[in-house]
């Protein structure tokens, strides 16, 4: 069994308050949210924006393991994890995620990426976890250069 922290102070009302995070880690020390952030105001994170770098981290490493276990290891991934949020009848849910992958491993075939892909998206812990509506695009390329050419 794993076991992770994460300490939370809220003050003040939703839309005028802030609160701050700290990671059992330290990576986030203090590290500013509020409701603001979630519209692109002020400086700090929300909690869609954690969500969506829990899941690119998770997806990424889980994609790496999958491409590794098949006798591909990947030169480098490069995710971007787009949570979007709508108004439905109880309030405001993250009701999709999009990843979009772009990746560097030498040696692998179109099949056996997409593979990899699909079983990574499937199988990482916080996929697993949000059981969430989670579409997906995944490129890649054999070479070390960035756009393929």
């Amino acid at each position: 069994m794993m076991r992770r922290k994460a300490s939370i102070v809220w003050r003040g009302s939703l839309r005028e308050g802030c609160g701050t995070i700290t990671t059992q880690s330290g990576v986030l020390c203090n590290t500013q949210y509020s409701f603001r952030t979630r519209f692109d105001e002020g400086l700090g994170t929300n909690p869609d924006e954690l969500i969506a770098a829990a899941l690119g981290g998770c997806f990424s490493m889980a994609l790496s393991n999958e491409l590794g276990d098949a006798g591909h290891p990947s030169e480098r991934i490069d995710t971007v994890v787009t949570a979007t949020m709508e108004l439905l009848p109880k309030g405001w849910t993250v009701a999709h995620f999009q990843l979009d992958v772009r990746a560097i491993v030498p040696d692998v075939s179109q099949g056996d990426f997409m593979e990899a892909a699909l079983a990574a998206k499937v199988n990482c812990p916080i996929a697993r976890l949000l059981n969430a509506n989670i579409s997906m695009t995944a490129s890649f390329n054999d070479r070390g250069d960035r756009d393929g050419s």
